[in-house]
């Protein structure tokens, strides 16, 4: 019906990074067909408001043209027009405009297909690009940097509207107004709650601290942190006086007595008791959030819960995250006067030995104890037999049924009764604890089975305690007089509080979980007035309209609404979500610093020292897990929920992550190699391959 001298493909949004304010354009000479069927390379224009912002010409050998008798014929360009341009400036700004008339018509980005015939466009097809990842929602119209706080947690996966919006009141107590929905620190976007910090970044010295602390968490964040703030958009953000002295106000009331804490555990307090002190404070939030939260009920039980998350973060800072603080302040101090006395690469090591079988660390307790719990499995074949079968209904049920069930069973209740608020990407609400699906458990209880004989990760955790021992010994050795007092008072404060890392997530995670409880009897209520189909719909909503939902405020349709919401869930499960993203919908990647690897090699951030070769077990989830001996775990990311393979696994690669994050923790006290941060890592390293993991440089190799 056209038969284009010239054409092509134009996106009113650039589909590779994303920026909802750059049309990008293909074209090519003849019919589109030889664009498509990857015939020739096209051109490639992009225009950002009104000018051409990047245009790269490539060498066009061949056009499909159409012929009269119908049909169409393949040439060979002459040399004059292989590297002219396709279409002249005037009609790429010309191009662009019609591309921005067909996204107003449809109001959404669109993927078109054009030709350029007898001096005029011609628009072939027009639909929406399905591949953008949502940008969160703001209304003043200005520009913004959103963080990933999934990633921050280390769980990559999208959560439910509950999740995000419980997750969201944590930051409440820097707002001028808590219970205002404005100036919403963290917002969701494609099932991931993404955390505003525009202003902060906007001001250098907030912003260098941040950027190291991010440089901990996953540093390919910290370097789009960096890349992204050096443009001129951060430079032209005011943030107004008034906001900023709110703001300080806010956090001086937590940073001030926290800092009085950290000196005085430097200085001063024994930190022997800091861990039986934290743990006897979580018990006593636990208990309170309990009375306080299940003995009302209705829209008051909701507003409650949303209340007690906007107090979280001062209380578990100021009464709990203190020790770490201190631990952190103690490692780098000692860090610093190690690398002076001995060079870096053998401080590096002592330091690492030192980080081994730290006390206290809830995480780790809880892998040695689900370990014990495999060693009682392993006493009952029969017991074996029946964890192999996989999942099952009644499970608790059937193992009565079976010889030695019994007694199984009562260990996994001990289990249970202290970890079974916890799960793999416990962040999410929504997600069913191991108390309410045991089964979860399985894959870890036979790993350790197969991979490790009885007693064996105790034995591996006490000679990590030797190990940091002698470690810390020889570092004292190195110093004399005065210093040597100070640096061994540094190794203690490091062994003592060092490992209490977890405790404020496993407090939060705790109180989840009784908030998950409360809001599921609202739910009961709700499925027995009909308004709900079953308990499980809850979590589709937000707070707020769970109020309104108890309240009988709720326009619309709920079942339509949870059915157009589930379908959305199971859609942000196939988005790769990124780690920053701009309010233009710009994905900004980073990039990883130079590493001394081999050709080929695959980077990454070294987190464990140590170098390992294996065979790479791919797991995505850990309840599909089926680790063998000598194998190396490749997973998408690894919280406490995963922690269980740890004992089971001789390395570790994850595709997000930095050096503070749980998994590179774990695995440092653990002593097996690791390497995080690696894009796809899950996609490129197949199932079975052998690799080689250096957690010392910060490669992979297949081999």
């Amino acid at each position: 019906m056209v038969f284009p001298e010239v054409s092509g493909i134009m996106f009113t949004a650039d589909p590779i990074s994303g920026h909802r304010h750059t049309i990008s354009i293909d074209a090519s000479f003849g019919l589109g067909e030889a664009l498509v069927s990857g015939l020739v390379s096209a051109d490639l224009y992009q225009v950002q408001s009104d000018r051409i912002v990047k245009k790269q010409i490539s060498k066009k050998e061949l056009a499909i043209y159409s012929v009269p008798e119908g049909g169409t014929i393949t040439e060979q360009l002459p040399p004059e027009l292989q590297q002219l341009q396709a279409l002249p400036d005037s009609e790429i700004f010309e191009l662009a405009k019609l591309g921005e008339k067909i996204e107003a018509h449809y109001g959404t980005e669109q993927d078109i297909e054009w030709g350029f015939a007898d001096g005029k466009f011609h628009v072939l097809q027009s639909r929406p690009i399905t591949s953008l990842y949502p940008i969160p929602s703001v209304s003043d119209g200005k520009f913004h940097v959103y963080i990933n706080f999934n990633y921050i947690q280390v769980m990559t996966d999208p959560m439910k509207p509950l999740a995000i919006s419980i997750l969201s009141n944590i930051t409440s107590f820097l707002k001028k107004n808590p219970a205002s929905s404005e100036d919403q620190l963290l917002r969701g976007a494609g099932g991931r709650a993404f955390a505003d910090f525009t202003g902060a970044l906007s001001l250098n010295p907030v912003r260098k601290r941040m950027i190291k602390a991010l440089k901990g968490m996953d540093e390919l964040m910290a370097s789009a942190i960096e890349e992204v703030t050096s443009r001129e958009q951060i430079s032209q953000i005011s943030v107004p006086k008034k906001i900023i002295l709110r703001v300080s106000r806010r956090l001086s009331t937590i940073i001030i007595p926290v800092a009085s804490k950290v000196i005085a555990n430097l200085f001063i307090n024994d930190p022997r008791k800091a861990n039986e002190n934290v743990r006897a404070l979580i018990e006593e939030k636990v208990q309170e959030i309990e009375r306080k939260v299940l003995v009302v009920s209705g829209a008051e039980r909701i507003r409650l819960i949303k209340q007690e998350m906007e107090m979280m973060a001062p209380e578990v800072l100021s009464k709990i995250v203190v020790y770490f603080i201190t631990g952190i302040i103690a490692s780098g101090i000692l860090e610093k006067k190690l690398k002076k006395k001995v060079g870096e690469k053998q401080s590096a090591m002592l330091l690492s030995q030192l980080y081994k079988s730290l006390p206290g660390n809830i995480t780790t307790e809880m892998g040695l104890e689900l370990a014990d719990l495999s060693d009682k499995a392993r006493r009952y074949p029969e017991v074996v037999d029946y964890l192999q079968l996989g999942n099952h209904k009644n499970f608790y049920e059937k193992m009565n049924t079976i010889s030695n069930g019994a007694e199984f069973k009562d260990k996994l209740n001990q289990f249970l009764k202290k970890y079974g608020m916890r799960c793999a990407g416990e962040i999410d609400i929504t997600r069913p604890r191991w108390i309410e699906d045991p089964t979860q458990l399985v894959p870890s209880i036979i790993a350790n089975i197969r991979t490790s004989s009885p007693g064996e990760h105790r034995k591996k955790f006490k000679q990590g305690e030797m190990e940091a021992e002698a470690a810390g010994e020889k570092i004292v050795s190195q110093f004399h007089s005065f210093e040597k007092r100070r640096v061994s008072r540094l190794v203690y404060l490091y062994r003592k509080l060092m490992g209490m890392r977890e405790h404020h997530k496993f407090a939060i995670i705790r109180v989840l979980y009784v908030y998950k409880r409360a809001i599921l009897e609202e739910a009961r209520t709700l499925v027995g007035k009909g308004i709900l189909r079953q308990e499980e719909d809850v979590f589709y909503f937000t707070l707020e309209e769970l109020i309104d939902l108890i309240e009988n405020r709720f326009f619309g349709n709920v079942q339509e609404m949870v059915e157009v919401r589930e379908k959305q869930h199971e859609l942000y499960f196939k988005m790769k979500s990124p780690r920053v993203m701009t309010s233009e919908g710009e994905i900004i990647t980073g990039k990883l610093r130079e590493a001394k690897a081999p050709k080929g090699a695959i980077l990454g951030t070294p987190v464990s020292a140590g170098v390992v070769e294996g065979i790479a077990r791919v797991v995505l989830r850990p309840e599909d897990a089926k680790l063998n001996p000598g194998e190396i775990l490749v997973a998408p990311y690894t919280d406490p929920g995963w922690t269980p393979l740890f004992t089971s696994a001789v390395g570790l690669i994850t595709e997000v992550g930095g050096m503070m994050t749980h998994g590179s923790v774990i695995a440092r006290e653990y002593g097996i190699p690791a390497v995080v941060g690696i894009e796809r890592a899950t996609e490129i390293i197949k199932d079975g391959t052998y690799i080689r993991v250096d957690g010392t440089e910060g490669f992979v190799q297949i081999l």
